[in-house]
């Protein structure tokens, strides 16, 4: 089986691939001081209750943009997986071309984004991942990675917001029954939420024109079925696409194998 981990710059997902579907997945807040054993202890008590061992796990495969959490999710896969991670970044085989000026710089996010969208939904197209950041990426129709765009994630803009200006309070984002607020909270909703749809809207409109032809649009991250109720830009929203990422990453690049030691079954005594 297949441990995938997505470490975002607000949440940790983990995922397990039994080689046919996902087993499980989990999330854990993102803390680039937790350690390999805090990951351990609340990952094999969630295996358990999955009904998974935690020796039947043969490859590991990370995907991060926080490089100071990358260190602990390592030592996690080699010290209680006992398997050597694959790193998602730009030098492995995506099986596309990256074309854009620096692709060390590009977000592992972003190229896994794309790697599955095309894998699953043929190119070209844009997947618009409504994360800590909103990014834009964009995918010909040879899967060849272009680019695309970044603006400030809904969640950080509402923040920004509240602590900028004194009087205005912390809200929830949701669908505003009206565009026209009434009161201070409805106005914000109103402005956060439509504010997005606009950009998401002229963004899309603006990369269209740019390319030169139609193009399919996907939304993912956990803000996605939110937007795309105000939107018909958005044709489908998809939660796995990073994950799915990870896993086709992992099939085109065998990675070396890891023996720390033959591990005694974490969960099970010594009695047994």
């Amino acid at each position: 089986m297949l441990l995938a981990i997505d470490a975002g710059n607000t949440n940790v997902v983990f995922a397990v691939h039994d080689g046919t579907e996902w087993r499980g997945r989990w999330r854990i807040a993102t803390r680039a001081d937790r350690t390999s054993d805090e990951y351990a202890v609340w990952l094999l008590a969630l295996f358990q209750h999955a009904g998974l061992n935690p020796n039947d796990i043969l490859r590991c495969v990370i995907g991060t943009v926080v490089p100071a959490a990358l260190y602990n999710l390592r030592r996690l896969c080699r010290e209680w997986m006992d398997c050597e991670p694959l790193i998602a970044r730009a030098p492995l085989d995506w099986g596309f071309a990256i074309r854009v000026d620096r692709p060390e710089e590009v977000g592992a996010d972003r190229l896994l984004n794309a790697l599955a969208a095309h894998t699953r939904y043929g190119g070209p197209l844009i997947v618009i991942d409504f994360g800590t950041a909103t990014t834009f990426d964009v995918v010909d129709g040879d899967g060849s990675y272009l680019g695309g765009a970044i603006s400030p994630g809904i969640n950080l803009s509402i923040e920004a917001l509240h602590r900028a200006a004194a009087r205005l309070p912390r809200i929830g984002i949701g669908r505003p029954q009206s565009v026209i607020g009434r009161a201070t909270v409805p106005a914000m909703q109103s402005g956060i939420y439509w504010g997005y749809v606009g950009l998401v809207e002229g963004i899309v409109s603006r990369i269209k024109a740019e390319f030169g032809g139609p193009m399919k649009v996907i939304g993912t991250g956990g803000l996605a079925p939110l937007f795309a109720e105000g939107t018909l830009v958005i044709e489908r929203t998809d939660p796995d696409i990073t994950l799915e990422g990870l896993r086709l990453l992992a099939e085109r690049n065998p990675s070396s194998v890891f023996h720390q030691s033959a591990l005694r079954d974490p969960l099970r005594s010594d009695s047994d």
